[in-house]
Formats: C-alpha cells, structure tokens, sequence
C-alpha cells in the first residue's frame, strides 16, 4: 500500500530516533525503507577530490524501515494511521483514522 510519499511530515516511533519529527525525503518500495530529513544522521569521511578539493566529513540520513514511522495528521499534528476512503468523485484519498482529516 502506498500510505507514505515523499515530503510527508512522519513520526518516529521507535529506534534511537524514537520521538523526532521529519519529512520524508526519499521513499525506497523494494525494501520498505524512508529517508527522513534529520532523522539517523551519520557523519563520512571523504577523501579530496577535484569537487571538494578538502575532504572531511560529511552528514548523512541513513534510510529507516517504514514501519518505525508513522504518518502525522494535518488537523491535530499528531501521529495517525492512514486508511483509503472513496470520495463522491470516485477518487481515492489519504485520510486520517483519528480525525478523519484528507492528508
């Protein structure tokens, strides 16, 4: 099901991460894998190079599993389940379970 999608503000609810708050930046459906901005950051090492000519470290967001996030609801801006509802016009949509908000 595609209940998250990219640039969804998402709940962390469990891992060392557990509580943050972020947006999805990349979405992996193979291995059910999110990115999200500020959540499980990792430094690197880079060697120089002719685009940076220093090195150093470098800042990553490492992908979490889907399931340890969950979406966060618009009206109440707390985490919610997601279920799929039929509108008059025969289209799907995301709504909260909670509040019943379109996502």
């Amino acid at each position: 099901m595609k209940k998250l999608k990219v640039n969804d503000e998402v709940f962390v609810t469990t891992g060392k991460n557990a509580g943050k708050v972020g947006k999805i930046v990349s979405l992996n459906r193979k291995t059910n894998k999110v990115t999200v901005d500020g959540v499980n950051e990792v430094k690197r090492a880079t060697k120089p190079s002719q685009a940076n000519p220093e090195g150093g470290f470098v800042t990553k967001n490492l992908p979490i599993d889907s399931s340890n996030v969950s979406l966060i609801s618009p009206k109440t801006k707390k985490p919610t389940k997601v279920k799929f509802v039929v509108g008059k016009d025969n289209k799907k949509a995301r709504t909260s379970k909670k509040c019943g908000a379109v996502i």
